[in-house]
């Protein structure tokens, strides 16, 4: 039976804020660690209870099926060539139950990786400040946080990590892959990228650092006369709704006149946060999120908000707002009938449990998926915008890594992102498919001869820096934003 105020999370999530810190995951689905195990040990007994019940009926050929198992564990233990250890058999026997789910978010950790890994959860909030997953094998950035190291560094949704340190990770499962790439603040962590769309590998420098706690910010704008509040929510914790609450209300006593709610590079989290937050903005007796079990139970959390609000709202989405967030964001067309501007979200529709087994090890299973406010499914193909807006080609540039000097006539995917960063700062290089001509080479010059560097006409580490940080200061600024300014365009005229 599904409770309406289940404390688990949508485990997206295995943060890369991953650290010595640890993973910003939220591995729990009660508010303490007591009552996890309650909760746990309730859903073994009721599985075991009805184990029990139904053994007299089951097929005759199971007890082969465990005997076949049985039989193989023996046959390796007696005969195979080399020594084995039984644990290392049995868990490769649990991993490959769980692999054969072909379910991205259900993993099996043995004892040894759930150590490290609780013990990361108990540390402080340091790492690169990313969201992963396992996609066709391949370790994949689902989101960088925002103003993240991984932002920074220019790490994209959709980029599969092909080796950590040099050290290629195929092979390796998703947690143990997140352990070698978390680390202490400071360090730095080199990731070889494999990215949608690129011809070539590329080396990505991330500095680990400590990744702030809060998960909302909120200011105000003024525009046209208007006084517009904007909530960005970055991720969904345990304080995320009363945070969200408490901004809300505080935008409200400065009389805005409408509302921007931003989840894009939203990960997920808590389920209860989301439900919680649909309360504080979804229209009363409206749906926030409908959850469906295993036997095809739905519930309803139904949003208790008295008041509608008199202000329009518009949301704010991309592909690398995930889970909870694209929970939020179909609410808020589907119930509130309010706009949604920017991309495609990123498509993540069930809730995992991870459960502890005797042993020290734990299974992470999904065990319901969410349906949005109207009873979409939306696993794998996202809430699309009612207004969609793409950010300038210079936003999803990677930073170019320069082993050696960029110049005249050369031919790369290193050229052609120099050559849309530089259009973006207003420095025609002529063309963007990654051939290095004259007027390329003019527009480096000009480049660098407005930010006080050598005039050589070749892009070099110091001037591909020098980009890179204007790229970011250029990304960061408001008015650059065309997501942003749509959705102000669209407050401006009562949400329409």
């Amino acid at each position: 039976m599904i409770h309406n105020k289940f404390f688990i999370p949508l485990i997206f999530v295995l943060a890369l804020l991953i650290g010595a810190g640890g993973t910003f995951a939220w591995m729990t689905f009660s508010q303490n660690e007591q009552a996890q195990q309650q909760e746990v040990s309730s859903s073994q007994s009721t599985a075991q209870e009805n184990a029990e019940q139904e053994e007299d009926a089951a097929p005759e050929n199971e007890g082969a099926d465990w005997e076949q198992l049985e039989q193989t564990f023996e046959l390796i233990q007696e005969s195979y060539v080399d020594d084995v250890e039984s644990s290392e058999l049995i868990d490769g026997a649990i991993s490959g139950m769980i692999d054969t789910l072909d379910d991205p978010y259900s993993v099996f950790m043995n004892q040894s990786t759930a150590e490290q890994f609780m013990q990361s959860l108990e540390s402080s909030f340091e790492g690169i400040g990313a969201e992963v997953s396992m996609e066709n094998d391949m370790v994949t950035i689902v989101a960088p946080f925002r103003d993240s190291p991984a932002e920074e560094a220019g790490l994209r949704p959709n980029d599969q990590v092909v080796e950590v340190d040099g050290e290629n990770i195929e092979g390796l499962s998703l947690y143990d892959a997140v352990l070698k790439i978390r680390g202490e603040k400071g360090t730095t962590v080199t990731l070889t990228i494999d990215r949608p769309g690129s011809s070539d590998l590329m080396d990505v420098d991330v500095v680990r650092d400590e990744i702030p706690i809060e998960t909302v910010y909120s200011e105000t704008m003024e525009e046209a006369g208007q006084t517009i509040g904007i909530l960005e929510i970055r991720s969904f914790s345990e304080q995320t709704a009363s945070e969200f609450t408490e901004q809300l209300e505080a935008l409200e006593a400065e009389g805005i006149d409408g509302l921007v709610i931003d989840v894009r590079g939203n990960p997920g989290g808590y389920l209860q946060s989301v439900e919680d937050i649909g309360d504080a903005i979804i229209p009363g007796g409206e749906p926030v999120v409908q959850i469906e079990d295993s036997e095809g139970q739905v519930m309803q959390h139904v949003s208790s908000l008295e008041e509608e609000k008199e202000y329009p709202i518009v949301g704010l989405i991309d592909e690398g707002s995930a889970s909870a967030s694209e929970i939020l964001a179909a609410a808020l067309h589907e119930a509130g009938g309010y706009e949604l501007v920017g991309e495609t979200t990123f498509g993540k529709g069930t809730v995992q449990q991870t459960i502890p087994l005797e042993d020290g090890s734990q299974v992470k299973l999904t065990a319901f998926r969410w349906l949005t406010s109207a009873g979409n499914d939306i696993n794998e193909d996202g809430v699309d915008p009612t207004v969609e807006v793409m950010q300038p080609d210079y936003f999803y540039t990677a930073p170019v890594d320069v082993e050696e000097p960029l110049v005249f006539d050369m031919l790369s995917d290193q050229v052609e992102n120099v050559q849309i960063m530089l259009n973006g700062l207003g420095y025609d290089p002529g063309r963007t498919d990654g051939y290095f001509g004259e007027q390329t080479e003019a527009a480096v010059r000009s480049f660098q001869e407005a930010n006080g560097l050598e005039a050589s006409g070749e892009v070099d580490e110091e001037t591909a820096g020098a980009l890179q940080e204007q790229v970011i200061e250029s990304v960061r600024d408001p008015e650059n934003d065309r997501q942003l300014q749509e959705a102000l365009d669209l407050i401006q005229n009562g949400g329409q």
